[in-house]
């Protein structure tokens, strides 16, 4: 009796195990990353408690970073070395959100919500697109996969552009899709050089929405689409509030944000550098769907998953300082849930800009 007791447990013990690595680690085809390959970007494995502990002591106040802006870039990199694995591993290759769909899953929702960009934008096969913060490439691939048109994407992290490269080639799509490392507040293309450009939940990083919009329109052609996504505080949100101010400055710590702008502020900019404003909505709003559903609903993921980080950095497979990210993330998900739900904060507020089709060259 005791013989077939210890046997039912090694069984159970043997599939448990199984469980594990295969849907608790998952697979990297399906999530980008599994988590015994967690790293944290560029920064090698002794550094990143230090690199986490300056990350977090620079954004603990996100307005006070107003003064120190030209620091803001150099943090925003070390953000993405501490967190790109950890997004992939945890949430796929597109790092946005996306409204929710009936009866689709979260995977097609996100690209429904990318092809739209492409829709927007008339993509076409001849087309030369810009990706104004691609991160590793997620909605690069689905643009391009879509629409036929090859795309540029550029981002500030190093580790990032490997990641997209590597993506792109296992998709098939590396003569297609090109990605660079850059500012994307002064970024390395010439005047005039893209028939069409995009941004998803990536400009809220810029310090001034006007030097990254001035540097679109710059290397856009006359006439050429524009389409952003941003992240906003809206008409919902007050600053008087404490929970409001919290649940904001939350969101702002926990993704490397400078301080959220105000919704009414973006077309204003828009017009400021230039562009003409074709369109503007929030699609956060109804009819669509919440789109915070799927953090909710992650909360057992995100447990499952604090549990694995704790026990790779234990195993030293993840270096130490992992942990202290995930649980940032989880925090900030928390933050980003309640700014859903109250409605005071969207990360689809979209402006389709348009520069004008006899518009002079004003870097000249």
């Amino acid at each position: 009796m005791e013989a077939a007791t210890m046997a039912w447990t090694a069984a159970v013990a043997g599939v448990g195990l199984v469980y594990w690595f295969f849907w608790v680690m998952g697979a990297a085809e399906v999530k980008g990353k599994r988590g015994v390959d967690l790293k944290m970007g560029s920064i090698t494995d002794d550094k990143v408690k230090d690199k986490y502990t300056q990350y977090w002591s620079f954004f603990r106040a996100p307005k006070d970073t107003a003064a120190d802006r030209d620091k803001v870039p150099a943090f925003v990199d070390t953000f993405y070395n501490l967190v790109t694995d950890i997004y992939e591993w945890g949430w796929g290759q597109s790092f946005h959100f996306s409204p929710a769909l009936p009866g689709k899953s979260d995977r097609d929702a996100t690209r429904v919500h990318e092809e739209r960009v492409a829709d927007l934008l008339n993509a076409k096969p001849a087309h030369r697109l810009l990706d104004v913060g691609c991160g590793v490439g997620g909605p690069m691939r689905a643009i391009a996969a879509h629409s036929g048109s090859n795309v540029v994407g550029i981002t500030i992290n190093d580790y990032q552009v490997n990641r997209a490269r590597a993506h792109n080639r296992k998709a098939g799509l590396d003569s297609q899709c090109e990605v660079v490392c850059g500012n994307f507040m002064a970024m390395p293309f010439p005047d005039a050089s893209f028939d069409g450009a995009y941004s998803i939940e990536a400009t809220c990083h810029a310090p001034r929405l006007q030097d990254v919009y001035g540097e679109v329109f710059r290397v856009l052609k006359p006439g050429g689409l524009y389409v952003s996504y941003e992240w906003v505080t809206t008409a919902l949100y007050r600053a008087d509030d404490p929970a409001h101010v919290e649940a904001i400055h939350g969101i702002e710590r926990g993704d490397a944000l400078p301080g959220l702008r105000h919704h009414d502020e973006i077309a204003d900019i828009a017009r400021e550098v230039g562009f003409q404003v074709v369109k503007e909505l929030d699609l956060a709003l109804p009819p669509s769907l919440p789109w915070w559903t799927r953090l909710k609903m992650g909360k057992f993921a995100y447990w499952r998953n604090s549990l694995v980080v704790r026990v790779l950095t234990l195993l030293r497979i993840a270096p130490k300082g992992v942990v202290e990210v995930h649980e940032m993330l989880f925090d900030t998900a928390k933050h980003l849930t309640r700014g859903g739900e109250t409605g005071i904060f969207s990360p689809m507020h979209m402006v389709l800009l348009r520069k004008p089709a006899d518009a002079a060259d004003e870097s000249k």
